[in-house]
């Protein structure tokens, strides 16, 4: 089982369904909707899919033709994407609560990459802040 939320808490969701899959997307739209170099994504069946409180704070964007980002309008978290037409929805790992060990398996859209990040450059890693 897979819970979510967002960060006011206002938005909550759970997935009966494993993380099979995560992806680095580096497209565009992800780089401006989270301010980012790229969104962390897993793909769930949508009839596993539920929210547990909050659909009437959510507020979506439709950021490509058919596809909803869908984001908790109080605190601005973007929890999820869908395009209603197809089976799975895209849960935005940065807002699961459920500890995933999972490895990422690919970067999309690699040609829309922010051009100071470089996935193939290792960096120093800091436990806390600077």
């Amino acid at each position: 089982m897979l819970n979510g939320s967002c960060l006011c808490g206002a938005v909550a969701y759970e997935a009966d369904a494993p993380v099979e899959r995560i992806v680095h997307c580096h497209c565009h739209t992800c780089r401006k909707t989270h301010g980012t170099a790229f969104s962390s994504v897993t793909a769930v069946s949508r009839d596993k899919f539920r929210w547990l409180r909050g659909e009437e704070v959510l507020g979506a964007i439709e950021s490509s033709p058919g596809k909803l980002r869908r984001f908790c309008s109080r605190c601005g978290s973007h929890v999820m994407a869908e395009r209603v037409t197809q089976p799975v929805v895209l849960l935005r790992l940065g807002c699961l609560d459920t500890e995933v060990r999972n490895v990422p398996q690919v970067h999309i859209w690699r040609s829309d990459a922010a051009p100071w990040y470089d996935p193939k450059i290792g960096l120093p890693e800091k436990q806390e802040g600077l």
